[in-house]
């Protein structure tokens, strides 16, 4: 099978995988309970919401809706990682009037998990050699970090 045309199907048409579930396209999930569970009520007559987008109608048909639009998503975008550590970027932000980016609100982070049960020495020369290498990766970022 392409995996292009599949995609295309996805993004084009609804899809119905069975009789019961539904997806469609704007991301949302339709499932309709089974033709003889009709006469059973799910609820108590009304509809019921839950958290993350779900609702149940009293004869059993479930809404799922898609995950929430205009969210910010992730706030840090990890650049480099190794071992033990991690340098994770805050997000760009743009200004939306003239299209600049806020430097001043981007920041760098780096940060270091390494287990208790290496004890101080091994922590210490494994802490040394990564901080090298996220050193040396620093140097070699197009873009300029600013150390404050």
């Amino acid at each position: 099978m392409n995996p292009q045309k599949f995609n295309e199907q996805i993004l084009n048409n609804a899809l119905q995988m069975d009789a019961s579930v539904n997806f469609q396209l704007n991301g949302n999930m339709l499932i309709m309970p089974c033709p003889w569970e009709d006469e059973k009520q799910v609820t108590n007559g009304e509809r019921v919401n839950y958290k993350a987008g779900v609702s149940v109608d009293s004869d059993g048909r479930t809404r799922v809706k898609r995950y929430k639009d205009g969210s910010k998503g992730p706030l840090h975008e990890t650049l480099y990682e190794t071992a033990h550590g991690a340098v994770k970027m805050t997000r760009p932000q743009i200004r939306p009037y003239n299209g600049r980016r806020r430097m001043d609100e981007e920041f760098v982070y780096v940060t270091f998990k390494f287990p208790k049960k290496y004890g101080l020495a091994l922590t210490k020369a494994l802490y040394e050699e990564e901080a090298d290498e996220i050193m040396s990766y620093f140097k070699t970022r197009k873009e300029e970090t600013i150390w404050k």
